[in-house]
């Protein structure tokens, strides 16, 4: 292995391109080549970050330590394949494969050739993510939401594979629990697979978890509230911000309101300023792109040979859900209509 790692990014689209921008800048790295079936978009991304253009992802098994796969996910496996095999590590863009049993298999290659394969949930690596997940807090209920306009983009898969699946991914990492019951109910407005989905989500410890996520919204949000029994949070993934009431802060509070009960154990209301009574704190959090965070772990697991943050197995997990979800979806009855025509397509490939 060189002094710098060799690595490379397969795919250059939107994602390829951001990821080729990334190991530029990255001074423990040399970017070596950019592959994408389309040349001319290889060659273009190659004159802004550096490296060589190449068309066939064959091509450079030879050449690289560690590689990143931007292409569509119905490719994944095929790609990733290759790299595996030559216990090269992979950096994969969600979801881990288009099947679960694409994805196990995946997972079954690197595990026998003790390869890294990190999986690109990147709002895993989002600051707010990582300030939420310092505070170790018990969640008994979750409530996320993750709307924005459409974009043209992932239209090989539904809203739930497409966005759900971070939110899907956060809270397993969470609760860490296992899911007791799954409702959902999803409808696709411009194409075969759905475009806004709502699930509730049951878990053996007793938490409760909502998620909506929609594609079709006049407005772009992404937001987590988390009650749990040592505080309340909530958090804006998109402005990077969060805010915390916290029972340890707000004992003496507590206590002063005991004081103010009167003889029948009641509070009059008129004396007590709820806004300046409650103490609320802004979290912590640092401004710094979760796609180079998510790099940098990917970087840093293979140069240290450890396990990454973001593992297969944990990919799968979420995929796990997520065909569930989607299996609701399919199945969810819509009085005076055929519901299979309305609601998302079964996962494709199922096992």
């Amino acid at each position: 292995m060189t002094a710098k790692l060799r690595t490379a990014v397969i795919g250059a689209g939107r994602m390829g391109s951001l990821h080729s921008r990334i190991y530029h800048q990255m001074d423990q790295v040399e970017l070596v080549a950019i592959v994408d079936q389309q040349l001319e978009k290889a060659q273009k991304l190659t004159a802004q970050f550096g490296g060589m253009p190449y068309r066939d992802p064959a091509e450079i098994l030879d050449l690289v330590d560690a590689v990143t796969i931007a292409v569509p996910t119905e490719y994944h496996s095929l790609v990733a394949g290759p790299f595996l095999a030559r216990r090269i590590p992979v950096l994969v863009e969600k979801p881990l494969a288009h099947s679960l049993a694409d994805a196990r298999q995946m997972l079954q290659l690197a595990r026998q050739n003790n390869c890294i394969l990190q999986v690109g949930y990147s709002e895993r690596f989002n600051p707010v993510v990582q300030a939420m997940q310092r505070l170790h807090i018990t969640p008994r209920f979750v409530e996320a939401h993750r709307i924005s306009p459409y974009t043209f983009r992932s239209t090989d898969v539904g809203v739930v594979l497409d966005i759900m699946i971070h939110d899907i991914d956060i809270i397993l990492s969470l609760v860490r629990s296992k899911i007791t019951d799954v409702q959902a109910v999803g409808v696709n407005v411009l194409g075969g697979h759905e475009d806004i989905a709502n699930v509730r989500l049951a878990f053996e410890n007793g938490c409760v978890a909502n998620l909506t996520a929609s594609r079709l919204a006049l407005k772009t949000e992404r937001k987590i509230r988390i009650f749990s029994e040592e505080a309340y949070l909530s958090l804006d993934y998109l402005k990077k911000t969060g805010q915390m009431i916290s029972k340890a802060a707000n004992i003496d509070m507590v206590q002063w309101l005991r004081h103010q009960q009167g003889e029948d154990g009641q509070i009059n209301l008129l004396n007590v300023d709820w806004t300046k009574l409650v103490k609320v704190e802004t979290l912590d959090i640092d401004d710094r792109e979760p796609l180079r965070l998510e790099q940098e772990s990917f970087i840093q697991a293979v140069i240290d040979g450890l396990r990454p943050q973001v593992s297969a197995e944990d990919a799968i997990a979420a995929m796990e859900l997520a065909e569930k979800i989607v299996d609701k979806i399919t199945h969810h009855q819509w009085e005076g209509a055929d519901s299979a025509s309305i609601s998302a397509r079964h996962w494709q490939n199922k096992e």
